[in-house]
């Protein structure tokens, strides 16, 4: 199987701790072949689609973690599978990129996730789509409303719809003395969305990530615990990783979306869940394989592998 992978810049990838070059390192153990492209490498025209690509080879040195060939040329159906693991933030290139990738599908290429699927599931805001597992949450650029949710439940965290590693989450108290300031800062004064959601105080036993692939809930979650002095348990703001089982309600709420999450074309999936309630559903380059691996020795990325094997056969 020939599988491209569409990433951010190789040398710019932590090969210890990176989730793309686990699947990628996954499928040459099983003698698939791998190549690798960025989203400025994907044209469309009126007679198809194309990419500019390197093939890779891979070594367990984590340091020099791989080799690539000169760059070539070939059209998407050179490829068996294309799997898109460009990280966020979700600008306008990445929305392109989706439109590009859809001229793949039509070709007859497997791609994941579903290029329609990524557009229309916000990071953020697809939890709207699942109320009864959510906490008390509102999407405005109306300052006055924010407001108004900080009164009612006096304890909230805002955040922009677009970050990505707890970049610009704010947890505000209904008597902050900065609250004015914080929401026209990410508000820009009624111009830019804003998600707002009831502060949940479990975040203490770690934010975890729930992993869907194809479907199948993988048994263990990471969970992301705050430093301390912080609320935000995300690793790139300083948050400690554990990997522990999921409770039996985390579970119940994975079987419960992985259905209509798969029927979407949604492949790879990482809920994000306080407390039991969801606060974020990403779909754009979900991680925590290799954390969750080298704590439980449950090999995410071989189940990735077995599901793309069955998904492209």
């Amino acid at each position: 199987m020939k599988t491209l992978f569409i990433l951010d810049p190789l040398p710019k990838l932590k090969a210890y701790k990176d989730s793309s070059i686990a699947m990628m390192r996954a499928l040459v153990k099983r003698d698939h072949h791998v190549y690798a492209c960025g989203i400025g490498d994907l044209s469309v025209s009126h007679d198809g689609g194309r990419v500019l690509f390197s093939e890779l080879t891979l070594y367990q040195d984590n340091v020099h973690w791989y080799a690539s060939t000169p760059v070539e040329e070939a059209p998407f159906t050179a490829f068996d599978a294309i799997v898109m693991r460009k990280d966020p933030p979700f600008d306008t290139e990445y929305l392109y990129a989706t439109y590009l990738l859809e001229t793949a599908e039509r070709m007859g290429v497997a791609v994941f996730n579903k290029p329609q699927s990524i557009r229309d599931f916000n990071e953020k805001m697809s939890i709207l789509r699942f109320p009864e597992c959510i906490a008390p949450t509102l999407v405005t650029r109306n300052p006055q409303w924010l407001h108004e949710f900080i009164d009612e439940h006096r304890d909230v965290i805002l955040k922009p719809l677009d970050g990505m590693g707890g970049a610009s989450v704010f947890r505000v108290r209904v008597d902050d003395p900065n609250r004015n300031v914080i929401i026209e800062t990410l508000n820009a004064f009624g111009a830019r969305s804003v998600m707002a959601q009831r502060f949940i105080p479990e975040i203490r036993n770690g934010d975890k990530r729930v992993l869907l692939i194809d479907g199948e809930v993988v048994p263990y979650a990471l969970a992301r615990i705050p430093k301390n002095g912080e609320t935000r348990g995300n690793l790139a703001a300083g948050g400690r990783g554990v990997a522990m089982p999921l409770t039996e309600w985390e579970k119940h709420v994975a079987e419960t979306l992985s259905p209509r999450l798969r029927s979407l074309g949604l492949f790879v999936v990482g809920l994000d869940m306080i407390g039991g309630l969801l606060t974020e559903i990403n779909v754009t380059s979900p991680t925590c394989f290799v954390e969750i691996a080298d704590q439980t020795g449950y090999y995410v990325a071989d189940l990735f592998v077995q599901k793309l094997e069955s998904a492209v056969s």
